[in-house]
């Protein structure tokens, strides 16, 4: 398993715990507002040896909750469900998984052999428009769909997020992605923020006011709704 990125101690990334954050590289997608462009598009970096990693996991093991696998995307690394084990098995942390939900079969053997603690998955954009928030044209939504209604189902502690983007979330990609993840336990509308590094230049942030019309859309259909990063 090859790790590209290491955000050493967070106190964000997963609520109540503190974290490590292991990124991987390379992604299906091309999401053009990607703060993590450099590990999607182009030639990734050579990459973290695990000795660096375990030395660094082994020195904070007093002070770490939690390892958040993030990317990139995870899921589409073969090997990742022998990395996670490896790590829960040498250092007992919670384990939070970022995933963009397009490999579900995954996303089962991960939560069923209780690899994860915690599921945080990007819902990009109502099913019919994915193809403009994701970079990719003709996307089969399909396998987003049964991870959406996989994490649905309560299997595992899981939050549902969408980065707005004001090129590519109206009222009515809110609306649809409200009836998308009705019955969710957590759903973030996160604030998108330029701070370099992104797919593609010029995109623009939702307001705070419309945001927080979005959010009221939203929240007959959600159990906890909440911005985040407004």
């Amino acid at each position: 398993m090859k790790i590209y990125g290491i955000e050493k101690v967070s106190f964000v990334d997963y609520d109540g715990y503190t974290s490590c954050i292991l990124f991987t590289g390379a992604c299906n997608f091309c999401c053009p507002f990607c703060q993590n462009g450099a590990l999607v598009v182009g030639k990734l970096p050579e990459p973290i040896s695990q000795q660096e990693i375990e030395d660094y996991l082994d020195m904070r093991k007093n002070v770490l909750d939690a390892i958040v696998i993030s990317g990139g995307e995870p899921t589409i690394n073969k090997d990742l469900p022998d990395y996670i084990r490896h790590l829960k098995e040498k250092y007992n942390y919670k384990i939070k998984l970022d995933t963009n939900g397009s490999n579900p079969n995954m996303l089962k053997e991960l939560v069923e052999d209780k690899l994860v603690d915690y599921v945080a998955m990007d819902v990009k954009n109502s099913l019919d428009d994915y193809d403009i928030t994701i970079g990719i044209e003709n996307f089969d939504t399909s396998k987003v769909k049964e991870s959406i209604d996989y994490l649905l189902e309560g299997h595992v502690d899981y939050e549902f997020r969408t980065t707005l983007i004001f090129e590519a979330h109206s009222k009515k990609n809110i609306e649809e992605i409200a009836k998308l993840i009705k019955g969710a336990k957590r759903y973030y509308l996160q604030k998108f923020d330029d701070k370099g590094g992104n797919i593609a230049e010029g995109l623009t942030q939702i307001p705070l006011k419309t945001a927080e019309d979005f959010l009221e859309i939203v929240k007959p259909n959600v159990g906890f709704v909440e911005l985040r990063g407004y």
